[in-house]
């Protein structure tokens, strides 16, 4: 990953980059010699956060207010971002809603998993080797909901993990090998941004509000340049398809292989001859019964 995981001379674009998480991804790949940062968001704090990295890392950052629930926002911004550039060698889906109430949850959906899906494929139409492109890195952000099951936050939780799957299911080698595209996936625990103040008015069932802060009245929250550090491990290391976790500001950590063995009992049971033969022979059709699968999956021992 020596060249691809550099951060200098690239372009990046990063949902969600006017406060949280993806100002602090900005700003670090600039500090880290990034060419352009182009900060998408719906807030117009973007614009004020843009000008304030301009007045150190001269005019290097430009602000496109993008609402990623929204695809013609989401295509204006890219084709916006590409007439300032020229050129797009990073995109960070960082933008998300963790807002599974009754009014929220639909746009939450939105941007956390469909935005997720158009940046992506608007990206490597954009970067793909294959069609005489440079290649690039896509880095699509997910979180430990997505692998836990959380009762209070399950519409974030089911987008987290929709993300985590799209991700690896797209970032076969055969796909990098044809594309040039790497595709990496982290999953962060909980961390010090706005995202986790006032949860309980943003759960899916109030009624599970105080039950919850009952059982964690102080949450572990890493800090954001923990998450950030994390990050920036696996843009320099990370392998194509890799998925990485981050939490308790430990160092980020490579999980693949922790997924992939998982996995693997599942994929044998019904995918016995791989997975381009699916539903292709009648006789492996016959031999896959639901309880079989019931029962393979009482087995696992997960970690």
């Amino acid at each position: 990953m020596a060249k691809e995981g550099k951060t200098e001379g690239k372009n990046v674009l990063i949902t969600g980059g006017a406060s949280g998480l993806g100002a602090a991804y900005a700003e670090a790949f600039l500090k880290y010699g990034a060419e352009n940062i182009a900060i998408l968001d719906v807030s117009e704090v973007g614009k004020l956060y843009a000008d304030k990295l301009n007045e150190t890392y001269k005019n290097k950052v430009i602000f496109v207010k993008c609402d990623v629930s929204k695809e013609e926002e989401i295509q204006n911004s890219f084709q916006e971002v590409l007439a300032a550039f020229k050129r797009i060698d990073v995109i960070i889906n960082n933008a998300g809603i963790m807002n599974d109430s009754i009014d929220a949850w639909r746009t939450a959906s939105d941007v956390n998993w469909q935005g997720v899906v158009s940046f992506t494929r608007k990206g490597i139409g954009h970067m793909r080797k294959d069609e005489d492109k440079l290649g690039g890195t896509i880095i699509n952000i997910s979180s430990v909901a997505a692998v836990v099951r959380m009762q209070h936050l399950p519409v974030y939780s089911g987008s987290k993990a929709a993300v985590l799957h799209f991700s690896r299911c797209i970032s076969s080698p055969t796909f990098y090998d044809s594309t040039g595209v790497r595709i990496l996936t982290i999953s962060f625990g909980p961390t010090a941004t706005a995202l986790m103040s006032n949860l309980a008015s943003r759960f899916f069932d109030q009624k599970f509000a105080n039950l919850f802060f009952t059982r964690n009245p102080n949450p572990p929250f890493q800090r954001i340049d923990s998450a950030v550090e994390a990050l920036l491990k696996m843009f320099r290391e990370g392998n194509p398809g890799s998925v990485w976790i981050s939490q308790y500001d430990q160092p980020g950590q490579d999980i693949t292989s922790i997924l992939n063995e998982a996995y693997q009992p599942l994929e044998k049971l019904l995918l016995p001859r791989g997975p381009t033969t699916l539903f292709r022979n009648e006789k492996i059709r016959r031999r896959t019964k639901v309880s079989d699968i019931v029962q393979t999956i009482s087995k696992l021992k997960w970690q």
